[in-house]
């Protein structure tokens, strides 16, 4: 059983410039007293294809963590652009938000992110659509769009009480049990609802998509908040 699940998240100035930095507003849930900070970090994946070029944006630690939910925002500088291999610096990317509790990562959302820029007039262009002479990219016109509306959200079980023993008893009350079963339940179901409509509207279209991590179930969702 999760101790801290993380309800909403809203991406905040999007679009924007690229040198913007990046602003989430997460609302998270804390069901227990927790003994720890909770840390999160913005990851930039700099390449689908090369993890090194992946970039830390942010690392904070948030606690101590009152019991209830909670809400902050969560701001992270842009990527540092000779980072990035120059053939993924135009097109889509991906960007992470982690929270992690004694080391040990337990909720993980992804967002695509579309990085264009405007290209001087004349430009000619392949039958895919890409510059046919190399452009030079001024990253103070290249602006940044985040798919706020289509998460990719990945919960990983993890030992709460540090010691090993993922099947941890916590002493809660029967009030805070049967709300944490509740919440586990609702996300459940929202889950189930979510992988069907993802399935009807794959059956109508064939969408490309990068995979965020292989470590548990990833499922795309519109709405995160648990009702």
């Amino acid at each position: 059983m999760s101790l801290v699940n993380v309800v909403n998240m809203v991406v905040l100035d999007n679009p924007t410039y690229f040198r913007n930095p990046f602003q989430f507003e997460i609302t998270f849930e804390c069901l227990h007293e927790l003994d720890d900070d909770l840390e999160w970090k913005v990851v930039y994946v700099g390449s689908a294809e090369d993890t090194s070029r992946d970039q830390i944006l942010e690392e904070v630690l948030v606690g101590p963590v009152p019991v209830g939910v909670n809400k902050f925002v969560l701001q992270a500088d842009a990527p540092d652009p000779s980072s990035i291999a120059k053939e993924d610096v135009l097109g889509v990317t991906v960007v992470l938000v982690t929270c992690s509790y004694k080391n040990q990562e337990f909720a993980r959302v992804g967002y695509y992110v579309n990085n264009e820029m405007e290209y001087p007039p004349g430009t000619e262009f392949d039958e895919d659509g890409n510059p046919i002479n190399e452009i030079q990219v001024d990253f103070d016109k290249l602006t940044r769009q985040i798919l706020a509306d289509k998460p990719r959200v990945t919960r990983f079980p993890i030992d709460w009480s540090g010691s090993g023993d993922q099947q941890v008893e916590v002493n809660m009350s029967a009030e805070d049990r049967n709300r944490a079963e509740e919440l586990e339940n609702a996300i459940e179901d929202m889950d189930e609802t979510l992988i069907d409509e993802e399935e009807e509207e794959d059956d109508e279209e064939d969408v490309d998509e990068m995979d965020l991590g292989d470590e548990d179930d990833d499922v795309m969702v519109g709405v995160m908040a648990a009702e």
